[in-house]
Order: structure tokens, then sequence, then C-alpha cells
């Protein structure tokens, strides 16, 4: 039994004594202090809300073609002995310039002959008209007054005078074939293609060439009912001097280089496309050819061009940038003093890609926030980052990280971010 004592005591003691060391040792241990700072919220990127006014365009895209575009034919059958050195693709020509000549002699030749039964239609008419009168003298002489329209020659002498105005009508007709030989340009245009020659038998209604004229080309613009409504115009839309069409801005790349060219809206097509659900509305540039070009630079027919409609101007609108408007009418609003994302329905009163314009909901000077929040929620706590005019990032209530350092962060944030930033 003493033995066994001798043994337990000191295993006791050692337990006693390392239980004593380490309460005591806890004991002295200092307490950490609590760390009051918040938990940084999520670094995003925002932009200042501003004020101005705006001017809503609507873009659109369509064919240029003129505006008057015509077959050329002949109205008489011959030979095609003349071609102006001018009807040729591309070629430029004036208003009354003869571009085809049919070969004249036949219709020379039909006036002589009409001219020679004028002539007889002219004897047959003097000579009945004076047997009338010798047949009006007898039968006064014979005193009667009663006579048959037969005995006084009266439908011989109509008769007569009716051959001489078919011989006339003859002649006319013989007179304006002859000048049919002759095709002349209707107006000044240029001439798109030509599929007559020297030599060729022509025949009424055959397509020798087409051309158009060059005072006025047009574009066809489809555009929705709701591009309309920005515009301001109505569906049977027509300008006049009260009341003119918008302006419109056509661009496209002629020659390797940008070129622009100014027209205006003049009326809007007569139906809606059943299909697309669009309505047309036609543009008309004037003297695409001259004053109407860009240094030179024509807005030739066929050429593909870009349109750019300006509309109606609205004053005193908010606007944020388009990264900043999340689907149809939220905006995503930072408050920097307090680290905290605010919700917003705003009322859009146009969008494009230069920016959201914005009827109420946000006040200028406020950070709409522009980086994509996954998962976000009023009163989330963020960290603000505004990207100033120059270029450079201001951290709002962290001023120990650098510019470099947060836009380090934020790149990470916007890679970990699921929501786009833009509908």
């Amino acid at each position: 039994m003493g033995r066994l004592i001798a043994i337990i005591a000191p295993i006791a003691i050692l337990l006693i004594l390392g239980v004593g060391g380490v309460i005591a040792i806890t004991a002295m241990k200092p307490v950490p202090e609590k760390n009051d700072e918040p938990r940084p919220g999520l670094n995003v990127f925002a932009e200042q809300v501003t004020s101005g006014s705006l001017t809503i365009t609507v873009e659109a895209q369509g064919e240029v073609r003129p505006k008057r575009e015509i077959i050329v034919s002949p109205q008489i059958s011959g030979r095609v002995t003349y071609v102006s050195p001018d009807f040729v693709d591309g070629g430029f020509i004036k208003r009354g310039q003869v571009l085809v000549r049919v070969e004249p002699a036949d219709y020379e030749l039909t006036i002589v002959r009409a001219r020679s039964i004028v002539a007889s239609a002219e004897q047959g008419l003097a000579r009945e008209i004076a047997e009338a009168e010798l047949a009006q003298q007898d039968l006064k002489d014979l005193g009667l007054a009663d006579a048959s329209p037969l005995a006084r020659r009266e439908p011989q002498l109509a008769e007569a005078r009716a051959s001489l105005e078919a011989a006339k009508a003859q002649l006319a007709e013989a007179e304006l074939s002859l000048g049919r030989t002759a095709i002349v340009a209707p107006f000044d245009g240029r001439v798109r293609e030509r599929s007559a020659d020297i030599g060729q038998f022509a025949s009424p209604g055959q397509a020798l060439g087409t051309i158009f004229a060059t005072d006025v080309v047009e574009v066809a613009l489809p555009l929705k009912d709701a591009d309309l409504g920005q515009l301001g115009l109505p569906i049977a839309f027509s300008a006049s001097a009260d009341q003119p069409g918008p302006k419109v801005e056509f661009s496209a790349v002629v020659g390797g280089k940008p070129r622009t060219w100014i027209g205006e809206i003049v009326r809007t097509g007569a139906a809606i496309n059943s299909q697309t659900r669009q309505i047309n509305v036609f543009a008309e540039l004037k003297d695409p050819f001259g004053t109407g070009a860009d240094d030179g630079a024509p807005m030739a027919p066929g050429l593909f061009v870009n349109a750019r409609i300006q509309g109606t101007t609205i004053d005193s609108v908010l606007i944020a940038p388009r990264a900043a408007l999340r689907g149809d009418d939220r905006l995503f609003v930072g408050d920097a003093k307090n680290g905290k994302l605010s919700i917003r329905s705003v009322d859009v009163a146009f969008s494009d890609r230069t920016g959201a314009y914005l009827r109420s909901g946000v006040e200028p000077g406020e950070l709409a926030i522009t980086s994509p929040i996954q998962a976000a929620f009023d009163g989330m706590s963020i960290t603000v980052m505004e990207r100033l005019p120059d270029g450079t990032v201001k951290v709002h209530g962290d001023q120990k990280k650098t510019a470099s350092e947060a836009e380090a962060v934020a790149d990470a944030g916007m890679k970990e971010g699921g929501e786009g930033s833009a509908q």
C-alpha cells in the first residue's frame, strides 16, 4: 500500500501543477481589443449623374435610290442611226438632249403623202363650197324654199370638210412620228445602263437603256412605331413649308473615307409592313452630285447608308451612363458617405450607347454604379470608386487605398459579378 501511494503521489502533484500553470497563464493573457471597423463592402465603379438637354435621334439604314428613273424606249420602230456619246453607262445627260435617233426617211415620206392628201381634200372642199353656192342660187331662182338638204348639197359639203380634217390629222400624226424618231432626255441625270447601238433595229417599247434624275435621291428607312413617336411623326406625314420634316444625317464609307450628307424626311409610307410591323419613312437629299455632295463624293444610287434622324429636343434631363441602367427602368445608385447601395426606379426618356436620359428618379451629382453586381439588394454594403473626367479614380470612404489598388480590386470584383450592367 505504501508503495502504491509513493507512485501515485508524484503523478498527482505534477497534474496539479500543470493545471494550475495553465490557469495562471490564461488569467495573465491580455484581453484582445474589439475591432469596431465595419467589414468593407463590394468595390464598384460609379459615375456622376449630370443634367442637360437631349435631342432625340433615331438610327436606321437604307439603300439610296433615285426619285425618278425611267427606261429609255422608242414609240416608233426603225433602225438606230445615232447614239449620243453621253448615252453610256455612267454618262451625264441634260434635259432635251438627243440620246438615240431612229432613221427618219420612212416618216419623212409619210409626211409628203399626208400633205398631198391634205391638198386634195382642200381642193375637194373648195369645189363642194362652189357647187353648194350654185345649188342655193338655182333653188332661189326656181322659187323652191323647202328643198331637201341633199338638193342644197349640205351633206356633200360636210363630207368634204370631214375629209379635210381627216387629212390634216394624218399629216399631224406623220409629223408626230417624225418627231419621235429622236428620243430626248426628259431631265438632267445620269445613265445607269445602255443597250442600244447604231444599226440596231428598235421596236416600239423596246428597252434601249435606263436613266435617272440627279436632282433628288431618296432613302426608304424602316422604323418602329416607337421610333415614330420619339420623332414626333404621324403615320400619315407629308412635309410642307409650314411643317418641314426632321433633318437626317446620312453616313457611309466612300473611296475608303467616311462621308456624311444632310437630308430631310419628306413623307411616311402608305402602310405598315405586315411582316416586320414597321413603316418606311422617306428621306431625300437634293443635288447629290453637286451641292449635296460631301467634298465631291456624291450619295450615289445603290449606296447603303446609315441614317441618324434628328427628333425632338427635351430640356432639363438627367444624364447617367448607359451601363448604369438595369433592365428598362432601374438604376443602381451608390451612397458614397454610408457605403450603401440604393436601387432606384427611374423614368427613362431615351437611351442609346452614349447614355441613359432620365426625367426623374435621381438627382444631379449622385453616383450611378456601372459595375455588374451579383444578387444586388437595397442597402447592400459597397465601396464606391468614382471615375473622374480626367480618367483617375476617387475611392470614397477608404483613403488608404491608392487609385491603382482600387482599379485592381474593382477588376477582380467585376470578374466575380454575375449580373449584366445594362439591358
